[in-house]
């Protein structure tokens, strides 16, 4: 039994401790900046923090809300990055964007990271351990009323592959955000503060990815708005890449930005589904295609 029942419908706004995020008629978009050498997508572009902080103005303008900076890849079997440089990489991109005025979120799963960057100017925190990995997250999130990302994830990047065993991956998956969610409201964390991610290739297979795509409706249901992160991920290769692309080299450049079109498929088929927020590497592309989806949402209304 899920510890928070479903119901139809959260309300339609993210409140942050300075901000009151509207999600509704309009979805809102959340452009990745990744400031590490060796992110799955685009790994090395932006580790520079001049190169980063312009990349976040860019993404900004192409129609981003929120800029998520993460010094810390979590592609699978990525090594943990120590706190110490983590915050060398991330700190000066997200004091400088949030200076700007632009709505910062860190994508981190230590609170120490989560901590100096709430304190240099970001409102939100996105860990995709679901609060599970650093036990002082959930009560830092709790006490500056940041917003908090929830995603579901098992293991750890280096170890989550082996986890990918489910007998239903839709009720488990939903079972345990909702887990996570109750956690983080007995640490204090507001209902209202919280979205949750499924967490699409993190301890799954590309089938498992599949069919929480097309039961997301499901944990639509939940009280909680959802959050969808498909932005160029593997298992749209098979859609995009050309047969003589290799898993074991890793995608090129090119190979990655043709994912962006499937992407966009799944991003208005995630809309459509009731997900609310959207992660992103092509910021300009999610605004168009989920444009069209709030019209068919709006057309779609009694």
């Amino acid at each position: 039994m899920n510890p928070i029942p479903a119901r139809a419908q959260y309300a339609p706004a993210w409140r942050l401790a300075r901000h009151r995020l509207c999600l509704s008629p309009r979805c809102l978009v959340m452009g990745v900046l990744n400031v590490t050498p060796d992110s799955f997508s685009d790994g090395g572009a932006w580790y520079d923090p001049q190169a980063a902080i312009a990349r976040g103005r860019a993404l900004a303008a192409e129609g981003a809300d929120i800029l998520d900076v993460g010094g810390e890849s979590t592609r699978p079997g990525a090594a943990e990055v120590p706190v110490e440089e983590e915050l060398r990489r991330v700190l000066p991109v997200v004091k400088s964007l949030a200076a700007e005025g632009f709505l910062v979120s860190i994508d981190t799963r230590k609170a120490a990271v989560a901590g100096a960057a709430l304190a240099a100017g970001a409102a939100i925190i996105n860990d995709v351990s679901g609060g599970n990995f650093d036990p002082q997250m959930l009560p830092l999130a709790a006490r500056t009323r940041a917003g908090l990302v929830l995603m579901h994830m098992r293991g750890t990047p280096t170890t989550m592959r082996r986890h990918a065993v489910y007998t239903d991956v839709v009720s488990e998956v939903k079972a345990e955000l909702c887990t996570s969610a109750a956690r983080a409201e007995a640490a204090g964390v507001a209902r209202e503060a919280i979205v949750l991610d499924p967490g699409i290739g993190f301890a799954k297979t590309a089938e498992q990815n599949w069919t929480l795509l097309a039961h997301l409706h499901e944990l639509c249901k939940l009280d909680y708005p959802i959050l969808l992160g498909t932005s160029r991920k593997s298992f749209l290769a098979s859609l995009s890449d050309p047969p003589s692309s290799s898993a074991a080299r890793g995608a090129t450049t090119g190979e990655m930005h043709a994912r962006d079109l499937p992407t966009a498929a799944t991003l208005v088929a995630g809309r459509l589904a009731g997900a609310a927020i959207f992660r992103v590497h092509h910021a300009a592309l999610a605004r168009a295609v989920l444009a069209v989806a709030d019209r068919l949402r709006e057309a779609q209304s009694p």
